[in-house]
Formats: C-alpha cells, sequence, structure tokens
C-alpha cells in the first residue's frame, strides 16, 4: 500500500487496480488482442474524420458532428488503451494518484460528451426533417460551432468541478477493483461518508442536467417519427440519416445503463463479467459509430470505398 503518513492523516499517492487476476500466457493473448481493437477502433474513426475534413461537400452539420463524434471516441479510447495495454504485461498494476485523477477525468467527460453530441445530432435531425425551410439559417456554421462547442466544453467542465471535489476527499484504500479510474470508484474509498455529500449533490445535478438532453433527444425524435409517417420522402431521409444515429444511441445506452448497474451492484458477478461491462463503453460505441455512418450514409461510403479501390488499384 503506498500512502505517506502525516499528523495522522494518509494521503495516497498510488492506487492498484485489481480488476486483472489472469494468468500471464493469457494476458499476451489479451494484449494482442486489445491490441488489435485499438488500432482498428484508431483506423475507423480517422477514416471518417480524415474523409470528412478533406471532401468539402461534406462540410455540412449532420458530417461535421459525426466527425466530432469520432475525435471524442479517439479522446476517450486514448485514455484507457495505452495504459490497459501496459498493465496486461506488468506485473502489479499501479497508478499514480494524479494519473488515476486524470485518467477519471477523461472517461467522465468523454461519456459526457459522447451523449451531448448525441443529443445535437437529433436536435440537427429535428430541424431538417421537421423544419427543412429553415435549416441553414437555424444549423448555421456559427450555431454549429456554439453547439459543437457546448457539447465539449460544458461537459469538461462539470468532469473537472466534480474530479476537484473527488480529489479534496480523505482515502482510506489504494485498491480500485476496476480496469481503470472511474469517479465513483475513487469516492467509495472515502474514509467518511459525510464527507461525500458535495460530491453526491453535484452528481445529482449532473445527472439531472443529461437526463434533460435525453428528453431533448426523446423529443426530437417523437417529431421527427410524426413528420415521417405520412411521407415517403421523410421515410427514405429517416432510414438514411436517422437510423445510424438511432443505432449509436441504442448502444451508447445499453452500454452506460450496464455499466452503471456494474458500477452500484456489480460486486455480486464473477471479476471476468465486471471486466467485460466495464470495457465494453470504449469497444462498442467507438466501433459502431464510424461503422454504422460509413455503411449508411452514401457519401462516406463512396468516398472510403473510392480511396480503397484507388489504392488497391
Amino acid at each position: 500500500m503506498t500512502m505517506i503518513t502525516n499528523h495522522n492523516n494518509s494521503h495516497i499517492t498510488s492506487f492498484f487496480l485489481s480488476g486483472l487476476n489472469e494468468p500471464m500466457n493469457l494476458r499476451v493473448v489479451l494484449f494482442s488482442v486489445t491490441l488489435l481493437c485499438y488500432c482498428f477502433i484508431v483506423l475507423v474513426n480517422v477514416a471518417v474524420i480524415v474523409t470528412i475534413i478533406l471532401d468539402k461537400n461534406m462540410h455540412e452539420p449532420m458530417y461535421i458532428l459525426l466527425c466530432t463524434l469520432c475525435i471524442n471516441g479517439l479522446y476517450g479510447t486514448t485514455g484507457f488503451y495505452p495504459k490497459f495495454l501496459w498493465d496486461l504485461l506488468s506485473a502489479v498494476q499501479v497508478i499514480s494518484y494524479s494519473g488515476c485523477i486524470f485518467q477519471a477525468l477523461v472517461m467522465y467527460s468523454f461519456v459526457c460528451s459522447d451523449l451531448s453530441i448525441l443529443a445535437v445530432m437529433s436536435y440537427d435531425r429535428y430541424v431538417a426533417i421537421c423544419r427543412p425551410l429553415v435549416y441553414h439559417s437555424v444549423m448555421s456554421k456559427k450555431i454549429l460551432l456554439m453547439f459543437i462547442s457546448f457539447s465539449w466544453f460544458t461537459p469538461f467542465c462539470i468532469s473537472a468541478v466534480t474530479m476537484i471535489l473527488t480529489s479534496r476527499l480523505k482515502l482510506c484504500s489504494p485498491y480500485i477493483a476496476r480496469l481503470y479510474c472511474v469517479n465513483l470508484n475513487i469516492v467509495k474509498l472515502a474514509c467518511l461518508t459525510a464527507e461525500t455529500v458535495v460530491n453526491n449533490i453535484v452528481s445529482n445535478l449532473t445527472v439531472t442536467f443529461f437526463l434533460f438532453q435525453g428528453f431533448l433527444i426523446v423529443w426530437s425524435y417523437v417529431f421527427v417519427i410524426r413528420t415521417c409517417v405520412n411521407s415517403l420522402e421523410n421515410r427514405a431521409r429517416f432510414m438514411q440519416t436517422c437510423v445510424p444515429h438511432l443505432t449509436s444511441l441504442l448502444f451508447f445506452v445499453v452500454t452506460m445503463l450496464l455499466d452503471v448497474f456494474n458500477l452500484k451492484f456489480g460486486s455480486n458477478l464473477s471479476l471476468t463479467i465486471q471486466n467485460v461491462i466495464a470495457i465494453e463503453l470504449l469497444i462498442l460505441p467507438p466501433i459502431i459509430n464510424p461503422l454504422v455512418y460509413g455503411f449508411k450514409l452514401t457519401k462516406i461510403r463512396i468516398r472510403i470505398l473510392s480511396v480503397i479501390t484507388f489504392k488497391i488499384k
């Protein structure tokens, strides 16, 4: 246990991540699979990002928001995979106190930003289908920039405040029963429950804020579906542009709910199942988002296939 004692208070300088108990020969296999998974995530997300940036025909709100979603996916996975790959080949999984706080900040802001971006994308689809005549004025470049800034800056500020509050807690154990650091696991190590009152209040306010964004998504699609029911053209647009968004949203919500369940009640599950649930949020959405949009959105699919065909020739 790594601690510094000062005036009868214990200050933890490092954490031990106790999520791995596999033998070393199995870890080598897991390392190879994980490395391939991370490389694939980087490849598909970078492919979509570069395609959208280089093709001026795709400098439209829907594609720019998709680019933002893919960038956020790279941000979140980079906060996890390099450290996890190192841990797979290490005898002891240790992370410094500051490193743990930073990783928890990245994970928190990554998840919150994903939801914010998906909420903005749902509003974009609402305006495009339900109010097409004013689409370009409502989703102008200036307003789009404001939406993107909001979807990144606000979640990061909320996450930063949360982690500052967490860093003030006196912790009584350096052992985190997880593959990586998240805020809730750190808060659970607090010596006194009374110290976490402010953290809980901020947490409840954060949940309320993002539930409002969830309500915005539902509200948007209620109107979108009502508009598309009696219009063949709008139904075609719905299948082309809304289905990928709903697919991304479904995977995000399912993985998020499973992870929350794992954090709250996962102690009754086997360690392997806990680990699978813990990392699926960092596997499924970052892979599904670029793939489902890449296959479904014609411009991206044609552009990527043309580049691949040119390379082969």
